[in-house]
């Protein structure tokens, strides 16, 4: 279980595919910490330590996880989303994220507003994922509020310590994020269906 809150910025240090296996590698500042078995979501995707070396880790994506998320499209160098699970009896800082990621989406613009920044993502509406306004959606990992909430498309506005401090720095339009809808919204809507 996880807040959304981005606790470090990790650097792809090594990816290594074996079979249909992706082996993902990060050097991180709280590697040190780390124990073997220990999940950590990665751009908001749910990953078990397998190896520690210094201040590298390694964790290990299936096929499964290559096909839902943008993990597939890492090269080295790229700077990856870090959140620990969390601790019990923390403050929940962001919103409840399983880091089970439901799919991709594309980010379609990025508008600077005098020390702000808007990010509009489009998505694949076919596969009954919903926004809804003023509610959360994480993406990349990050806890984040929605506006603009449209049937495929949606958008997030970012604080500047936000963007220092994660991965959004680097989207622009064409970059494919990770996309984790409300647990809460998720439920209701299946039950809306039956």
């Amino acid at each position: 279980m996880f807040s959304g809150i981005i606790e470090a910025l990790g650097e792809v240090a090594l990816l290594k595919k074996e079979q249909s296996n992706l082996h993902i590698s990060v050097k991180a500042n709280f590697t040190h910490e780390l124990k073997i078995d220990q999940s950590i979501a990665h751009n908001g995707v749910c990953l078990t330590v397998i190896a520690i070396a210094d201040d590298v880790y390694t964790v290990t994506a299936i096929d499964e996880t290559l096909k839902k998320t943008n993990l597939g499209l890492l090269d080295k160098g790229d700077k990856i989303n870090l959140e620990r699970c969390m601790k019990l009896g923390d403050r929940l800082d962001g919103h409840i994220v399983q880091g089970h990621v439901d799919q991709t989406a594309t980010c379609v613009s990025v508008e600077e507003s005098n020390g702000s920044w808007t990010y509009t993502f489009d998505y694949d509406a076919s596969q009954n994922n919903i926004t809804v306004e003023k509610g959360s959606v994480c993406v990349n990992g990050v806890s984040l509020t929605v506006v603009n909430s449209k049937e495929h498309s949606f958008s997030v506005c970012i604080i500047p310590y936000t963007h220092e401090h994660t991965n959004f720095k680097h989207i622009k339009a064409g970059t494919v994020v990770n996309l984790e809808f409300d647990i809460l919204g998720k439920y209701i809507s299946k039950l809306m269906k039956k």
